[in-house]
């Protein structure tokens, strides 16, 4: 039987929804797609990624952080590094905090964060990265081979 199919929607807990659908959309360009009142689902159209942002009558006004056990950030994938440093462009001019690019040994990162100071990323792979992702989906590569590539490939780097 095969694992899943892929990731249907992720859902955030958020303080105020009107806020966040903001951000959201104005920042990341989602698309609204259904308000449930408690519950606005966005999607964005190209790769047909949803959200859903939930407002729990029983939630607190406390800002997300990463270090309680259970969501570090969010990755979302950029196309290049040229669309990340857009990206800080776009950020820049609508006042979204953000940490600049940086370059590490697989992609480059930008990070940001939402009204609810929920980690976000956004992540541009590099041209080694990629190539063993698309061979991992045609082969199952035993661990210790991995290990020893990255091993190998980071010393390179050095």
């Amino acid at each position: 039987m095969r694992g899943f199919a892929g990731i249907d929607h992720l859902g955030l807990s958020v303080t105020d929804l009107d806020r966040s659908e903001h951000f959201y959309t104005v920042v990341l360009g989602l698309k609204p797609l259904m308000d449930f009142g408690t519950v606005r689902t966005f999607i964005d159209r190209e790769t047909g990624f949803v959200l859903a942002l939930s407002k729990h009558e029983l939630g607190t006004d406390a800002p997300f952080t990463e270090l309680p056990t259970g969501l570090d950030h969010i990755g979302l994938t950029a196309a290049s590094r040229d669309e990340l440093v857009e990206w800080e462009r776009r950020f820049d001019a609508l006042g979204v905090p953000y940490t600049p690019i940086r370059d590490e040994a697989f992609a480059s990162h930008l990070n940001f964060r939402d009204p609810d100071n929920i980690a976000l990323e956004l992540s541009a792979s590099n041209a080694v990265y990629d190539g063993w992702m698309a061979e991992l989906r045609e082969r199952d590569i035993p661990a210790d081979e991995i290990r020893a590539r990255v091993m190998d490939y980071l010393e390179g780097l050095k």
